[in-house]
C-alpha cells in the first residue's frame, strides 16, 4: 500500500493508538508560530539504519533541488543507493514476524516533503507520481488537505469541529497523521482478521487502485447521546471531510469502502430505549455497536461493499500534538472527560478509504491539464531524463486509470 501527502507525518513504528506516540513527553520550548513540521519536535534517536542520505541535491536553494520525478528515478538507478536501500529493507524484514507488505509513505510534490515549488512541477509529479505508484503497488492514496491535485488552486479543506493554519505543514501533517493511523487500523491490530493484502484486494478491484480518504475529526458525540443518535444527524449526506485533493464525495457513487469509527465508550454504542419505546430508527434496533456502523454503511450505500471496525480506544492527541480542539468541541461535547477548558488528550475520530467515482473526474482533469504544458520550458524534468514520449505514455496511462472510475462500471466484471 502507498500512502502520498504533500506534508510530512511521523508513522514509521507508531503504535496504532497514538499517531504522534513517538514524540511524546519530548514538548519543545518553541512557540507555536515557530513550528513548521513535526520533526521539530524529534529528540528520539532513529537508528541508523532507517536513514538513507542523498547528498547530491540540497534542501534550500533554487540550484540543485530534487524537485523533479527523473530525478528521483535516477537516484535509484545508482548502484550504492540502490544496494543500501535493499541492505536496510533487509534489515527490517528479518525482525518481523509476519509480514504483510509494506505501507510506504511518499511525497508526491517533490523531493522535501512539499517545500514551496512551481504548481507545474507539483502536477507533474503528482502524475507521474500516481501512474508509477499505481504500476507498482496494491493500492494508493494521495493524502492532502488541498482542494485540488491540478494546476487551478483550490481553498484547502474545512473541519466543522477543529481549526487549523492550513498554511502550517505542523497542522496539517498532524491532521493527516490522526486520519493515517485511524484508516489503517484494520490490518495493524492483532485482534483484526483483516489483513493488509484483503484490504487492498477489496478496494482496488477492476483496477481501481487509487482510492480516497475522508475522516470526521472529531467524531461528534454530545453527552447523553448514542452512537444511533449521532449517525442520524447526518442524514443522508456523506459524512467525513474528504482528504484527498480529490472533490466532495457528495452525490459521487461509493464502489467499495473501509470505515473505521474509534474512541466512543461502549456504553454509548446502542440506545437505550426505555422498554416497550418503539426505536425510532433501524440503527436504534441494533443490538451492538458493530451492528450499528454496518447499519448504517448499508443505509448510505446500498450494495457497496463494506468493511467497518469499531474501536474503542480513542486518537492521542496530547503535546506535541497541535492545539486544534477545545475541551467543548463539537459545541456541548466534552472530549476525552476533560473539564472546560482543559487541554484535550485524545478524540474520537471516523475514517474511512473509499473507491469512489469521484477519482474518475480528478484524473481526468489532470490528463487535461498536462496536454496544456510545453515540456521544454521545465529544465529540471528535460534534464533528469523525462522526454515528450514519457509524457504521451503518463497521459495514455491516466486516462486508462480514470476510465476505471466511471459511474457507469458495475461491481463486478
Amino acid at each position: 500500500m502507498v500512502f502520498g501527502g504533500s506534508n510530512p507525518f511521523p508513522m514509521a513504528k507508531v503504535p496504532h493508538h497514538s499517531p504522534l506516540l513517538q514524540l511524546q513527553n519530548h514538548l519543545s520550548l518553541q512557540r507555536p508560530a515557530s513550528i513548521r513540521v513535526w520533526s521539530d519536535f524529534l529528540r528520539v534517536h532513529l537508528h541508523p539504519r532507517s536513514i538513507c542520505m542523498i547528498q547530491k541535491y540540497n534542501h534550500n536553494g533554487e540550484a540543485g533541488r530534487l524537485e523533479a520525478f527523473g530525478q528521483g528515478e535516477s537516484v535509484l538507478k545508482e548502484p550504492k543507493y540502490q544496494e543500501e536501500l535493499e541492505d536496510r529493507l533487509h534489515f527490517y524484514v528479518e525482525e518481523c514476524d509476519y509480514l504483510q507488505g509494506f505501507q510506504i509513505l511518499c511525497d508526491l510534490h517533490d523531493g522535501f516533503s512539499g517545500e514551496a515549488q512551481r504548481n507545474i512541477y507539483r502536477l507533474l509529479n503528482t502524475a507521474f507520481g500516481l501512474v508509477h505508484l499505481t504500476a507498482h503497488s496494491s493500492l494508493v492514496c494521495p493524502l492532502s488537505l488541498g482542494g485540488s491535485l491540478g494546476l487551478r488552486p483550490e481553498p484547502p479543506v474545512n473541519f466543522p469541529y477543529l481549526h487549523y493554519d492550513a498554511t502550517l505543514p505542523f497542522h496539517c501533517s498532524a491532521i493527516l497523521a490522526t486520519a493515517l493511523d485511524t484508516v489503517t487500523v484494520p490490518y495493524r491490530l492483532c485482534s483484526s482478521p483483516v489483513s493488509m493484502v484483503h484490504l487492498a484486494d477489496m478496494l482496488s478491484f477492476c483496477g481501481k487502485k487509487v482510492v480516497t480518504a475522508g475522516a470526521i475529526i472529531p467524531f461528534p458525540l454530545a453527552p447523553g447521546q448514542s452512537l444511533p443518535d449521532s449517525l442520524m444527524q447526518f442524514g443522508g449526506a456523506t459524512p467525513w471531510t474528504p482528504l484527498s485533493a480529490c472533490g466532495e464525495p457528495s452525490g459521487t457513487r461509493c464502489f467499495a469502502q473501509s470505515v473505521v469509527l474509534r474512541g466512543i465508550d461502549r456504553a454509548c454504542h446502542t440506545s437505550q430505549l426505555t422498554l416497550g419505546t418503539p426505536p425510532p430508527s433501524a440503527l436504534h434496533a441494533c443490538t451492538t455497536g458493530e451492528e450499528v456502523l454496518a447499519q448504517y454503511l448499508q443505509q448510505q450505500q446500498p450494495g457497496v461493499m463494506s468493511s467497518s471496525h469499531l474501536l474503542l480506544t480513542p486518537c492521542r492527541v496530547a503535546p506535541p500534538y497541535p492545539h486544534l480542539f477545545s475541551s467543548c468541541s463539537p459545541p456541548g461535547m466534552v472530549l476525552d472527560g476533560s473539564p472546560k477548558g482543559a487541554a484535550v488528550e485524545s478524540v474520537p475520530v471516523f475514517g474511512a478509504l473509499c473507491s469512489s467515482s469521484s477519482l474518475h473526474q480528478t484524473l481526468e482533469a489532470l490528463a487535461r491539464d498536462l496536454t496544456k504544458l510545453d515540456l521544454r520550458r521545465w529544465a529540471s524534468f528535460m534534464d533528469a531524463g523525462v522526454e515528450h514520449d514519457d509524457v504521451a505514455e503518463l497521459l495514455q496511462e491516466l486516462q486508462s486509470l480514470a476510465q476505471c472510475y466511471q459511474d457507469g462500471d458495475s461491481l463486478v466484471d
